[in-house]
Formats: C-alpha cells, structure tokens, sequence
C-alpha cells in the first residue's frame, strides 16, 4: 500500500476498528499524522502567530481531525498480529509506548486468525 492510498483507506475506515490493517497502512498513516502536525504548527506559528510552546488553532483541528482513524488504524494494525485493540491503552506507560511499536512494526499472518482475513 502506497502514501497516497493508505491516507484515503484511513479517512474511509474513519472509526471502524474491526477488521486487520497491513504495516504499511499503519506507518503511512502514522508519518501523515507527524508531517501533518508539524506543518500545521508551523502555520499556527508562521502565519497566524502563535507561540510555538503552544498549540494553534489550524493543529489542533488537524489533530481532532486525525485522533480517531489513527486509533482505528492502530486497533486494526493489532489485530493483524492477532491482539486486542484495547493494547492501545499501553501508550499511557513509557515502556508501553516501546512495546506498541515494536507490535505495529510485527509482521502480520497472511492467514485468517480471529478478527478475520486480511485483505489488502
């Protein structure tokens, strides 16, 4: 899956946590969200002047925007390695955080498991 095509798999899958995701459509997603929120800091900052210790109206909309298919992807990415999406809850530990990602970046099975068949 490509950039252009996981951004629009995403934004259609908005809140739609069940089902399996492909690594790339979760780390595609994920490298939208960070090059989002920074150019969208920067606009706060550049143009609308706002401080840069703070957030800005234009990110805080993209992170609204952002904050339930990135949850959807993340749910979806975990069950692509056959785990639960409440996993998530993880992020609230710092050594979470480590095993999240190393579960996101897991390689998933190409064969049917619990949350269903992966279709790519």
């Amino acid at each position: 899956m490509d950039f252009q095509k996981s951004i629009k798999t995403c934004f259609k899958k908005y809140a739609e946590f069940s089902g399996r995701a492909l690594r790339s459509e979760f780390w595609w997603f994920a490298l939208f969200c960070f090059i989002g929120g920074i150019v969208t800091g920067v606009i706060d900052v550049m143009i609308l002047g706002y401080s840069a210790e703070s957030y800005g109206p234009i990110n805080i909309i993209f992170s609204v925007i952002t904050f339930l298919p990135a949850l959807a992807v993340g749910a979806r990415r975990l069950h692509d390695i056959n785990k639960s999406g409440w996993w998530q809850l993880l992020f609230i530990t710092i050594i979470g955080i480590i095993l999240l990602i190393i579960w996101w970046a897991t390689k998933g099975k190409s064969k049917k498991n619990k949350y269903g068949q992966l279709k790519k």
